[in-house]
């Protein structure tokens, strides 16, 4: 008896285990935002799954509505900054978090889910299969997502 690994493309094995690909919609209205991200990150990587193996994607795809109602605990919001360069010199720019929310709520989620994410190749793949939009539509339909809640993991 031997240990199972995920292959890269077709994963399918002796006793026919095989990674099937759901999609997810996340509500994200009245959530803070650190455990969301580590819930959506579980999904993306697929460490929910049996057949879970770290340097294979084996994750799920996974929609988040509602951003701009995401919550944060204590003073973060007018604490946290956001910061990116230009790469010039004096090009640092940064913003608060309520300012970030106003100017594009998406992007909090998306860095709060790619900063708990391993630092290589795949993880830049796993944020791909991230959708994040800010009211409460998606033009998902079609994949037929099934609704996530935070009681649903273990």
């Amino acid at each position: 008896m031997g240990t199972w690994n995920a292959k890269k493309g077709v994963v399918v094995d002796d006793e026919n285990i095989s990674v099937d690909r759901k999609w997810w919609v996340v509500d994200a209205k009245g959530q803070k935002l650190g455990r969301l991200a580590t819930q959506l990150a579980t999904l993306l990587r697929g460490k929910h799954k049996p057949v879970f193996t770290p340097h294979v994607d084996t994750g799920d795809f996974v929609i988040v509505i509602n951003s701009d109602h995401i919550e944060m605990s204590g003073n973060k919001w007018a604490e946290k900054r956001y910061y990116r360069h230009s790469r010039y010199f004096g090009g640092l720019k940064s913003l608060t978090a309520s300012e970030q929310k106003e100017k594009d709520s998406t992007f909090i989620i998306k860095e709060a889910v790619e900063g708990m994410l391993p630092n290589n190749k795949l993880a830049r793949s796993l944020i791909g299969k991230l959708n994040v939009y800010a009211g409460g539509e998606h033009p998902h339909a079609q994949q037929k997502p099934e609704a996530f809640t935070l009681a649903q993991q273990k």
